[in-house]
């Protein structure tokens, strides 16, 4: 291989010289052209528009103004009043006051209705324990027992003694006789024996006639005696009929129909529901039988309001948890004192109790509810009203602005009642009229 002969190197042709390249046309940009033009017709508009600024008065064309058209109808003023639902027919259903050994104590409910349950009038809502009570009744049943012996027993003696003092009156009269017919015969006697016959019928009659008055004396002694017996017999009896009572108050009895509503307790630290194993304590309020086609609205008005409302003023009752439930209403008693509300309010603050009747029923009509009524105290019918917006003021007089065409004419109206949304219009427009929500903006007279 190192003997073949090599190959002869071609030559390569040399590169030719390099030519610059010549620069590409530039064409002027298409927003240097817009952008002038566009800031030509802006300031162009902006010109027109403070030419033509003073036809207008400065602001929006008249047509832009919101209006209202005056309606005739009837025309109502309410007052609000805020409180919560009860039932003017109820029964409070309380622990027995009681005079057991336990009277005092806590007592135990074994039985208790459900709540929310409707019952009739005599159904048992409640029972008691009253095991103790029945004890101490049968102790007592002992006791008048006991007593009733006695005054038997004091009888018996009475008599013995009584038949005694009998058989003494009859040995005193027996020897008074004795002592006369001694003393008749003491005529043969001697003068010293004649003395002493004489003295021992004396002796005797004494004796007789201070048996005699013994009698009576005796009579009212066992008179007391058996008198003080019956009294602590008369006593035990009483006694007894008095637990005996008790134990019939320990079952509850409601004493009307309708619903069933649990009173508050407080146990473990907290409020709860009064259940049953509940330790209640006598006169405490357990339950509440209420009746649900007598419910009313609980509620006051400020000091200042009580001259705007009356008994018999019609309302509107609606309950807050149900905002779509509403129910007719009348006013039919008004608290004759202010009161103060609660601890927490001003001490110069007083407020009117208002008691608003509610017509109708519904399930969720319940006690208790946060509610609110208002109370129409003035009312007119057929009259014209606009809103209070629409009306201005001005030097003392009110006007409106009622429109023309394309523009609004300032009118003078005379006001009657008002309330927070419309007001009476006496005179001055008439219904169907347009009239605007604010004051139209005034014209300027064109610059020279």
């Amino acid at each position: 291989m190192a003997g073949l002969p090599q190959p002869l190197p071609v030559p390569q042709p040399e590169p030719a010289p390099l030519r610059p390249v010549p620069a590409p046309e530039r064409r002027p940009s298409r927003w240097k052209v817009i952008l002038p033009v566009s800031l030509v017709l802006v300031i162009l508009g902006l010109l027109a528009w403070l030419a033509l600024r003073p036809q207008f008065g400065g602001g929006a064309p008249p047509a832009a103004l919101k209006t209202v058209q005056v309606v005739q109808g009837t025309f109502r003023r309410t007052l609000r009043v805020t409180g919560q639902t009860s039932a003017r027919n109820f029964a409070n259903i309380t622990v027995p006051l009681v005079r057991a050994p336990d009277s005092g104590r806590s007592m135990i409910l074994m039985k208790l209705a459900k709540p929310g349950t409707y019952v009739k009038a005599g159904d048992v809502v409640a029972e008691i324990d009253a095991q103790s009570l029945v004890d101490h009744i049968d102790d007592v049943k002992d006791q008048v027992a006991q007593a009733a012996n006695n005054v038997k027993k004091r009888l018996a003696e009475q008599a013995v003694d009584w038949e005694n003092l009998q058989q003494t009156l009859r040995v005193a009269k027996a020897n008074w006789d004795k002592a006369l017919l001694d003393l008749k015969a003491a005529e043969v006697k001697t003068e010293l024996e004649r003395e002493l016959y004489r003295i021992r019928a004396e002796e005797a009659e004494a004796n007789y006639k201070q048996l005699q008055a013994d009698i009576a004396l005796t009579k009212q002694q066992q008179a007391a005696d058996l008198r003080i017996l019956e009294i602590a017999y008369k006593r035990e009896q009483i006694h007894l009929e008095r637990h005996q009572d008790d134990l019939k108050r320990f079952t509850i009895r409601t004493p009307m129909s309708g619903m069933v509503v649990m009173q508050q307790i407080f146990r473990s630290g907290e409020m709860a529901q009064v259940q049953e194993g509940d330790q209640v304590s006598p006169g405490q309020q357990i339950l509440k039988v209420v009746d649900l086609s007598s419910m009313q609205l609980e509620g006051a008005i400020n000091q200042a309001e009580n001259s705007l409302i009356r008994v018999g003023q019609p309302a509107r009752v609606g309950l807050d948890a149900f905002p779509g439930l509403e129910f007719p209403g009348t006013v039919y008693a008004i608290g004759a004192l202010a009161v103060r509300p609660s601890r927490g309010e001003s001490y110069y603050l007083r407020t009117v109790p208002v008691r608003i009747a509610i017509h109708g029923s519904d399930p969720r009509l319940l006690p208790d509810l946060s509610a609110w009524a208002d109370v129409e105290i003035e009312r007119e019918d057929n009259v014209l009203m606009v809103p209070l917006h629409a009306v201005h003021t001005e030097n003392g007089q009110n006007f409106v602005y009622v429109k023309r065409g394309d523009t609004f004419e300032k009118r003078p109206v005379q006001l009657g009642p008002r309330n927070q949304t419309q007001v009476v219009i006496r005179e001055g427009l008439r219904a169907g009229e347009q009239v605007a929500l604010e004051r139209p903006p005034e014209k300027k007279p064109p610059k020279p």
